[in-house]
């Protein structure tokens, strides 16, 4: 079976990249030709014998910016009918499950790596077909969200993680995190794992995992819950287990705030 997706990614500095695409995850998906992915040193599109990439910025100021023609050269010799240009770039939107769902969906990758203090806006009007972030800060290159996006994205490919199943019920990909997780010993230093996990009864594991999973992401990530909304049932269920959590949040309305209790209806 040919590999499902193919990543180039474009860079100053190769040998970042060099481990951790070698080991992992990566490394074992790379091996078995469930992916592909290279690393391109884009001095070797340089139009000089000094292999220059960078320049001065026009109209002054500090810092260089990447040269539009290596850029150029790089994408132009990799790209085909069917690739998608990415820039990574804090001025992307942000790297998300559903991001990488969509990308997951596309058969080539070119990642430009930016550096120094960006690359020539020619770039983005002329190649790049999204710009991507990993987050609201600042890096020094664009090496390490490359990373991140390969890993995220190569990981929903078909054989890659060995467990799809695993993929589909990870933190985000139903819009809420994933719920704890526990292993031997059952008791650790006075914390036990949780009888329901021990039952059998794979109903009331299934039901304990989604509650978990509302309960951490009410209490870590409320903004993914604005976004996903909750079941009357779920609403209910929260309200009983995190009444504080529930009454600070904003956003969607929760579905079902319990009754007062009677003695608080009387004092009414």
């Amino acid at each position: 079976m040919p590999p499902s997706i193919r990543f180039d990614i474009l860079t100053l500095f190769p040998e970042m990249l060099a481990g951790p695409l070698e080991g992992g995850v990566l490394g074992r998906a790379r091996r078995a030709g469930l992916v592909e992915i290279e690393s391109h040193n884009l001095r070797d599109w340089a139009m000089d014998r000094h292999n220059t990439v960078d320049d001065y910025t026009f109209g002054g100021g500090s810092g260089m910016v990447m040269k539009p023609e290596p850029i150029a050269a790089a994408v132009e010799a990799l790209r085909n009918e069917k690739s998608w240009v990415v820039l990574l770039t804090p001025q992307g939107k942000v790297l998300d499950h559903a991001v990488a769902l969509e990308l997951s969906r596309k058969t080539h990758l070119i990642l430009i790596c930016g550096r120094y203090e960006g690359v020539d806006e020619r770039v983005r009007i002329q190649l790049v077909d999204e710009q991507i972030s990993i987050g609201d800060y600042v890096l020094t290159g664009g090496e390490l969200p490359a990373l991140v996006l390969t890993e995220t994205v190569a990981r929903l490919a078909p054989g890659v993680v060995g467990n799809d199943e695993a993929t589909r019920k990870e933190s985000h990909s139903e819009g809420l995190l994933e719920h704890p997780h526990f292993t031997r010993p059952r008791e650790f230093r006075g914390e036990a794992v949780p009888d329901v996990l021990l039952s059998g009864d794979h109903g009331a594991i299934r039901r304990w995992r989604h509650r978990e999973s509302l309960r951490r992401t009410l209490l870590v990530r409320p903004d993914l819950l604005q976004r996903r909304g909750l079941e009357p049932d779920e609403s209910e269920w929260l309200w009983k287990e995190e009444p504080a959590a529930m009454s600070g949040f904003h956003g969607v309305p929760p579905s079902v705030e319990p009754d007062p209790p009677l003695e608080k209806k009387l004092e009414s």
